[in-house]
């Protein structure tokens, strides 16, 4: 596949990269090749691994489309959200290699994922939107009350405190920070742990446990586009 978005299956599931070779910022042509691999993964009935270049998870939103405003920005900021619904509710396991700054909605999308492995090392991860002269959306609001630890919310999200990986762990925006030398060996660690799981039974569970979750997310689309998620 050309464009910013690489897919690639494997035996046990399909791999996106990102890599526009700057930030990562997500732009049409991004959320196209996102959604692109998870058809192909839904397909295959596979675990899905979502991956930066080295050094750039995403920095967020295309700023030069957020910027012009209209009905562009409010197109892509649909996209960004109608992709952590789907991340959120998918049928196979999510994982993110995280590996590098996650900012905006970059940083949205680790809370849309299953299971989130960050790449040790000086790189910055949070929702910066307030500093940059932002409302963080409805949805981004849901993502964050739902999955960031409470005691780091008002801080995360209304003083937009950027993390390191290891205090990104405690906050809730990663499962786990590891070294460099370690980073491949536990995405791949995850995802043959993820294909021991009955998929069936996964996607039931979640859908349970996360029922409520859903529900509230779809109310916050509904504020932010006005009209039913």
């Amino acid at each position: 596949m050309t464009g910013p978005v690489q897919v690639q299956e494997h035996s046990n599931h399909v791999a996106i990269s990102m890599d526009d070779g700057k930030a990562n910022a997500l732009s049409f042509a991004m959320f196209e090749g996102m959604n692109a691999g998870l058809d192909a993964a839904a397909a295959a009935g596979k675990s899905v691994v979502i991956s930066g270049r080295a050094g750039k998870f995403s920095a967020g939103f295309d700023l030069s489309v957020m910027m012009g405003g209209g009905d562009d920005m409010l197109r892509l900021m649909r996209m960004g959200a109608d992709l952590s619904k789907r991340m959120l509710s998918f049928d196979t396991p999510v994982l993110l290699g995280v590996s590098g700054h996650a900012l905006a909605m970059g940083a949205l999308l680790c809370l849309s994922a299953d299971y989130r492995v960050g790449l040790a090392g000086a790189y910055k991860l949070g929702l910066n939107e307030v500093a940059i002269g932002m409302t963080l959306p409805w949805f981004g609001v849901e993502l964050a009350q739902s999955r960031l630890e409470e005691t780091h919310l008002s801080n995360a999200v209304g003083l937009a405190h950027i993390y390191d990986p290891e205090s990104a762990v405690e906050a809730g925006f990663l499962d786990e920070a590891v070294a460099e030398d370690a980073f491949a060996a536990r995405l791949d660690s995850m995802l043959e742990h993820f294909a021991t799981l009955d998929m069936t039974a996964h996607r039931g569970t979640k859908l349970r446990l996360r029922e409520g979750f859903l529900a509230r997310l779809d109310q916050a689309l509904d504020r932010d586009f006005g009209e039913a998620a």
